[in-house]
């Protein structure tokens, strides 16, 4: 009897362990991460910095959450890399250092809410740039809109937009740079090695005495500044902007700003007349000998760009899906648990009366949606066992128990192949190997459920098992 009841103990020991076992490894189940739909979207790009007419193909990476509570935000984000092919972006002119590429994207928002969403990012382009040079692309943008109520919206990546800002400065251009041009280039006399002692640009000079002579240069920028000599032997030097007088007209080398006769003969590097206020574009100045038997000189061009507000229009390239549009559907629960019926018809979700979802309306898509080939529908639907979660951290989230709503993907799937002709389909997994998340096939109540009716099974076979030792050791001790 001692060693029967020792017995019985050790497979109640053995059974508890077993059944602390199923409820660690049912537990799982009801942590795992929300899914992430990833779309691999291919663009082709034309205008602006595509530059020459050519186009420049961008492949991304489209990362949309399916799942999420009321108070969590909607984040949608792009990964951005030129395809592997030689065109890529590039500068239209000679820039300094800090020159941005901006990207934004836009994103469709369908369903519960409509409006779009237009993701951004920004990269600084750290080198001197001048025409050709390759532009860096950030390396995402990204977006959120705030959540409010529940329900069921479809996230359909739109065109993308490829902005360059020029930076904020100026730049030197000196007088024997190929793009100042001279006519009647023989009146123009070219003086190089210049003492340093003289203060000229580069050393070096450009200087007419025929009447009329003149040099012209096409720049990029927001303002000018004429650099020269000042000199008793100098006369006055017109000024014209895209083909109209300029304002002053005119400067005279020979005169110190105050009006006063110069005494110098030779006094260069000096900013003699500047005009600023242009809008920010492509200009051109022309620079004019007015006076017969004096000096016009040319010692350099100073190029001014302010600080600009708004991408120029002319640098902005499009960029548009290479093939038909892809989207996600994401399901928004009440955080909890519960969801009424959708207006919409669409999935889940009573709408806050009073508060709208953050989102951008300004921009209108111009493809339509499309509905997807190959749709793949899953509805996984875990059960909720009261486990609960840390706080959520979204706006006016006050719930701390967060469970896992009902599941529901639409994409197009497009098989891998060397050139795509539609958007590839990266969805994470709800489970299996390698993901990080316990298979959702099955609860954890069902887990635990199965493992306990082992383990009872388990230990009423060794209580029967117990009971046949100990009556065959008595009917041994009877005989």
């Amino acid at each position: 009897m001692v060693r029967w009841r020792s017995g019985l103990r050790r497979s109640l020991a053995v059974s508890a362990l077993c059944l602390a076992g199923g409820a660690l490894v049912a537990l799982p189940s009801e942590a795992a991460d929300a899914g992430i739909a990833e779309l691999v979207v291919d663009y082709a790009c034309t205008g602006g910095v595509a530059l020459n007419g050519s186009t420049v193909n961008l492949r991304t990476k489209v990362s949309i959450p399916t799942t999420l509570t009321v108070g969590e935000p909607l984040n949608i984000g792009w990964k951005l890399g030129y395809k592997q092919d030689p065109t890529r972006f590039g500068s239209p002119d000679f820039f300094a250092p800090g020159a941005k590429v901006l990207v934004t994207g836009n994103a469709q928002l369908s369903g519960s809410w409509v409006g779009v969403l237009q993701p951004k990012g920004s990269l600084d382009q750290p080198n001197q740039l001048q025409p050709g040079s390759i532009l860096r692309l950030p390396e995402g943008i990204s977006d959120s809109a705030h959540t409010d109520r529940a329900g069921t919206l479809k996230v359909s990546p739109r065109k993308l937009f490829v902005d360059f800002i020029p930076p904020a400065g100026e730049v030197m251009v000196n007088d024997d740079d190929p793009r100042v041009s001279y006519h009647a280039a023989a009146d123009w006399a070219y003086l190089g090695s210049e003492p340093l002692s003289i203060g000229d640009y580069g050393r070096d000079l450009h200087r007419t005495d025929k009447v009329n002579s003149w040099a012209s240069f096409t720049f990029t920028g927001t303002g000018i500044e004429y650099v020269a000599r000042r000199s008793n032997e100098a006369g006055k030097v017109g000024f014209r902007i895209d083909g109209q007088d300029a304002t002053p007209s005119f400067v005279d080398a020979s005169k110190n700003p105050d009006g006063t006769p110069t005494n110098a003969a030779h006094e260069g590097g000096l900013t003699l007349w500047r005009f600023n206020g242009l809008k920010y574009g492509e200009h051109t100045i022309e620079v004019k000998n007015l006076e017969d038997g004096k000096w016009a000189q040319l010692d350099a061009f100073r190029v001014i760009t302010r600080e600009l507000q708004h991408p120029p229009n002319e640098y902005r390239a499009t960029c548009s899906l290479v093939s038909a549009p892809v989207s996600v559907d994401v399901t928004i629960s009440e955080a909890g648990g519960s969801q009424s019926p959708d207006p919409t018809g669409t999935g889940t979700g009573s709408p806050s009366p009073t508060v709208s979802p953050t989102v951008s309306p300004t921009v209108t898509p111009t493809n339509p949606t499309a509905t997807p080939s190959n749709t793949h529908t899953g509805t996984p639907t875990p059960t909720h066992t009261g486990t609960t979660t840390p706080p959520v951290t979204g706006v006016n989230s006050t719930s701390t128990s967060t469970p896992k709503p009902t599941l529901t993907v639409t994409a197009t799937v497009t098989p891998t192949r060397p050139t795509p002709t539609a958007p590839q389909v990266i969805i994470t997994p709800s489970g299996g190997a390698q993901t990080g998340e316990a298979p959702q096939g099955s609860s954890g109540l069902g887990l635990l459920g199965a493992g306990t009716a082992m383990v009872t099974g388990s230990a009423l076979g060794g209580v029967a098992l117990m009971r046949r030792r100990a009556a065959h050791a008595r009917g041994q001790r009877d005989s």
